[in-house]
């Protein structure tokens, strides 16, 4: 079984290449972005046409509503059932998207974390109510570990308390004692190489097309739908969205604000690429059509 993994910054062209890799090498797709997972965010994630759709069987796409959860080991999760049924099918595998945190941990592993008891959790809950002092009383306890967590990100400082209060023991000493273990080691990564004034075009067409077809229609429902406080409502698209419904910005500055911010984060994609993916092969986007479907 071959498994590629295309990855490049947002609007780079990700989605076209793979679907025209999969027909080459007879394969399915598993999506790497962690907004296309969510259904009814069509436009706002850029998802591939219903059409496009048809072509290949898509995985990681419209599997949850915005009010569910989702994170990394549920994409690991879903990635070991997605390779057993390609396995079992004879298919390949391309995995593609922007999200490549998540490719990073399926070819780095997870490390095991507990799970805590009905009692202990009531306590973490109790204790997250007040974000900053729990983030305060983990950094005295664990100074290493909480050095490269932010006092906002609500999802790591849960873990590494429940780490913490599940087994007495320090979040740095229980990942030392439990390194992870890679889940995929043989995927082969081909990331996208694109000028950052040609990527400003690609983004700026983007979000004049996503305007179009209507972008702020969509934010509204959701919004209506599922209010503010799920986590993909913070999303590039939607937060700017969302100022524009309240009236805090005109229709051209909501589209200003959408492409600037998502400049910011191709630039964020390209550097992490770089940096995480040092054995991967990275092309312009024609150059790598030829390397994969020839």
């Amino acid at each position: 079984m071959k498994k590629v993994a295309i990855i490049g910054p947002t609007a780079s062209g990700k989605s076209e290449l793979a679907i025209e890799t999969a027909l080459c090498m007879d394969a399915w797709i598993l999506s790497l972005d962690s907004l296309a997972v969510f259904k009814e965010a069509d436009i706002v994630s850029a998802k591939p046409s219903k059409e496009e759709l048809l072509r290949v069987p898509h995985f990681g796409i419209d599997e949850l509503y915005i009010n569910e959860y989702f994170s990394v080991d549920l994409f690991i999760k879903r990635y070991k059932e997605v390779e057993s049924l390609a396995k079992e099918a004879g298919k390949n595998l391309v995995i593609v998207g922007g999200t490549s945190f998540y490719l990073k941990v399926l070819l780095e592993g997870l490390s095991f974390v507990p799970s805590p008891k009905v009692l202990l959790q009531k306590k973490i809950d109790e204790m997250l109510r007040d974000l900053a002092q729990t983030y305060a009383f983990l950094k005295e306890k664990d100074p290493l570990y909480m050095q490269n967590i932010a006092p906002t990100d609500r999802y790591r400082i849960e873990k590494a308390l429940s780490i913490f209060l599940s087994t007495q023991t320090i979040p740095s000493e229980w990942f030392k004692q439990h390194p992870p273990t890679p889940v995929a080691s043989d995927v082969e990564i081909f990331d996208i190489a694109v000028e950052r004034s040609i990527l400003r075009q690609r983004i700026e067409k983007r979000t004049q097309k996503m305007l179009q077809e209507g972008l702020i229609d969509e934010i509204s429902f959701l919004e209506w739908k599922y209010g503010r406080a799920p986590a993909p409502m913070k999303a590039i698209g939607i937060v700017e969205t969302l100022s524009y419904l309240d009236g805090k910005c005109s229709k051209k500055e909501l589209q200003e604000a959408i492409v600037t911010h998502t400049a910011q984060l191709a630039k964020r994609q390209q550097t992490f690429n770089k940096n995480q993916f040092p054995t991967r092969v990275a092309l312009p986007l024609e150059a790598l059509r030829k390397r994969l479907c020839s």
